[in-house]
């Protein structure tokens, strides 16, 4: 059976990927010093959900190992960014939340970042990113069920 290659799918895969690569190390590159991406990402996501979390849940949410993100969160807490409390109802379970340090530390690295990504989008064009994210964040929900 002779095996056949999408060149559309390849290729849009491999912008993808290399988009991806590049845009990790431009913000890696612009987050205060000893942040790491994981950081800034957890950090990010519990400002915006602005609730607790159990490790789980953040596992899921991130696509990650349950021990590489037990790992993210034990640099967090001990940089304090994050509070780590044991659930009243069920001791194997815990619970995360972002600590105050953690706001201002999330919110120095947006700070940091926000100017070089909003260049990049401004060089592209406004029209061009706004016409794009529906395609994208399509790619993402079906991945996602994969």
């Amino acid at each position: 059976m002779a095996e056949t290659h999408d060149p559309l799918a390849i290729a849009l895969f491999s912008e993808v990927f290399m988009a991806d690569q590049l845009a990790r190390n431009l913000v890696s590159r612009a987050l205060p010093k000893g942040m790491e991406l994981s950081h800034f990402s957890v950090l990010n996501h519990l400002a915006h959900v602005n609730d607790e979390r159990s490790p789980a849940q953040l596992a899921d949410a991130f696509h990650v190992t349950r021990g590489a993100m037990t790992n993210t969160l034990s640099k967090l807490e001990w940089a304090g960014h994050i509070h780590i409390r044991p659930d009243w109802d069920d001791a194997r379970r815990k619970f995360v939340s972002i600590s105050p340090a953690g706001r201002a530390a999330r919110d120095a690295a947006l700070a940091s970042v926000a100017p070089i990504i909003g260049d990049v989008v401004k060089a592209i064009g406004s029209d061009k990113v706004r016409a794009v994210l529906p395609i994208l964040r399509e790619l993402r929900l079906r991945l996602d069920k994969a």
